[in-house]
């Protein structure tokens, strides 16, 4: 890939608000595809903030009516805020375009961004994003003084966890044992060139994700590099490394298109 261009739009006390940075998404995507500039990655911490995908269902949104951002991204509903990283690569790439390889290649660099602070991570089959893993469920502590052969999130489809007490709180997954998102990612594709991208939890507070079915997922939870560290981390230190992963992996990535099997005429 091309050199990449890196935009820090603004942290802490100047967090961009999601309106503004969606707008420069945008803009900047227009100006990627008439090639009027190189590919670019918009780093950002934002104001809190729900945005929902296109796949969101009702039932995974806040109870309490509080407002949620549509947008017109891959994936679910998650939040964003203060002590997170968020990028946003819009790129070009090749057509037809791989959407699968573009999110492995940001999953790979906050792994590596993970492994550098000394946090092992990984993939979650069938899952976006970077996690944590839980011990196997033989060894986790159970639910409520349940058996986990009983946990309500498995077998009772109208359970929903944001009613349901802090022992159900995507926030206390570490508590429990259970995998656990450190990183979300949601794209969207458009004319060739991407838009939206990841959210990295340096050291958010979690608890804001407990209003919500984060990514629409009921068993598992979310976490954080300074939670699973036990030290404080800032926003700072971490966002350089952040940087040098995404340059290295973004810039070294030799993007093919998919090979498209046509049926014998």
């Amino acid at each position: 890939m091309s050199e990449l261009r890196f935009v820090r739009m603004g942290f802490g006390a100047e967090a961009v608000e999601y309106q503004v940075a969606w707008d420069e998404q945008r803009r900047v995507h227009a100006a990627r595809f008439a090639d009027e500039v190189p590919d670019t990655v918009l780093l950002l911490e934002h104001p809190p903030v729900y945005t929902a995908g296109r796949r969101t269902a009702d039932n995974e949104r806040p109870l309490d009516g509080t407002p949620v951002v549509d947008v017109d991204r891959g994936g679910k509903i998650t939040w964003h805020g203060p002590g997170q990283i968020v990028g946003y690569p819009i790129q070009k790439l090749p057509r037809p375009v791989d959407v699968v390889a573009h999110v492995r290649r940001l999953e790979d660099a906050l792994i590596r961004t993970c492994a550098e602070f000394g946090l092992e991570t990984t993939r979650v089959e069938g899952r976006s994003g970077v996690w944590v893993l839980g011990d196997p469920v033989d060894q986790r502590p159970a639910l409520g003084g349940l058996s986990l052969d009983f946990d309500p999130r498995l077998h009772d489809e109208e359970f929903d966890p944001r009613l349901n007490g802090p022992e159900y709180a995507p926030s206390n997954a570490g508590q429990r044992r259970e995998d656990r998102k450190i990183a979300a990612i949601g794209i969207r594709v458009a004319k060739g060139v991407t838009m939206h991208g990841f959210s990295f939890n340096v050291n958010p507070d979690n608890s804001w994700f407990d209003r919500i079915i984060p990514c629409g997922i009921r068993d598992a939870g979310v976490t954080s590099l300074a939670a699973e560290l036990g030290r404080d981390l800032t926003i700072p230190e971490v966002l350089p490394v952040v940087e040098r992963h995404l340059r290295d992996v973004l810039e070294n990535a030799e993007p093919k298109p998919r090979e498209v099997e046509r049926a014998a005429v």
